[in-house]
């Protein structure tokens, strides 16, 4: 008998039915990362925004060194051009522009006041807020605690708190308690930055202590804030419920009562 050929059948293609299979497979696996990225990647803004506080709080330690371990101004404002000095630069009077260069802190960093420098948190970068005051240019998204540590220069609130003492570095109570600098953020339509790290409570000398309608402390961080304390250390800190002011945009302050801004406000 003469030898038989085998032709094998041609390749079958995917029923619609295996195509449906696959498909749902993939969104399945992709519904599982995605969570899984996207934590990472909060991660690492937060890690990221803790070198930014901690390259923050080590000029201002070095600067405090520098004047006789007298904290760093929050501002100052210099008398013949009316520009206003803050410690992340000099806001200019004429045109409100900024000199990243003149701020307290420059001559002691490696970086400038640039879009996602050291001064920028990552989860709060450039054009997701708008510029509080005059400058209308890249700022500063942090906070810096003038209300405690320099009274006398800050901007806001010298004319109520101005008589009280400017504080050295040394003399701090409970430095690890203390906050230096956070997360800031004020709220609006866009939100505005902030460049004070104000308390839940302020101080009126006709009054006593008030409930601070507007504070800044920023809970950007999957509804926590990323903060430097007085001992040079950074942390990251969940917002409590009662803690929010401004809930949708996770603005409130660490805490109920100032203890953490002012260790000595009970003593005011």
């Amino acid at each position: 008998m003469g030898a038989h050929n085998h032709i094998s059948n041609p390749l079958r293609g995917f029923s619609l039915i295996e195509l449906l299979v696959v498909t749902a497979v993939i969104a399945l696996l992709i519904s599982l990362l995605v969570p899984t990225l996207s934590g990472m990647r909060d991660a690492a803004r937060s890690i990221a925004c803790l070198s930014n506080l901690r390259q923050l709080g080590v000029a201002w330690s070095v600067y405090a060194d520098d004047f006789q371990s007298y904290a760093m101004p929050l501002a100052d404002q210099i008398p013949d051009s009316g520009d206003t000095v803050y410690w992340f630069g000099a806001v200019m009077h004429s045109n409100g522009s900024i000199e990243p260069r003149r701020g307290f802190l420059a001559p002691y960093l490696e970086d400038s006041l640039h879009e996602r420098s050291v001064f920028e948190c990552p989860a709060q970068p450039w054009g997701t807020y708008q510029t509080q005051g005059l400058p209308r240019s890249i700022t500063t998204t942090y906070g810096y605690n003038g209300y405690y540590l320099c009274p006398p220069k800050t901007p806001g609130w010298s004319f109520a708190i101005g008589d009280r003492p400017w504080r050295r570095t040394w003399e701090i109570p409970a430095p690890a308690e203390l906050l230096v600098f956070a997360d800031t953020l004020l709220a609006g339509d866009p939100p505005r930055n902030s460049a004070l790290l104000d308390p839940p409570k302020t101080w009126n000398r006709w009054r006593g202590w008030q409930r601070n309608a507007f504070p800044t402390t920023s809970f950007r961080h999957g509804n926590a804030t990323a903060v430097l304390t007085g001992d040079v250390s950074g942390s990251i800190i969940r917002a409590e419920k009662d803690w929010l002011t401004q809930p949708d945009l996770g603005i409130g302050s660490v805490g109920l009562e100032p203890s953490r801004y002012i260790p000595d406000w009970r003593e005011w």
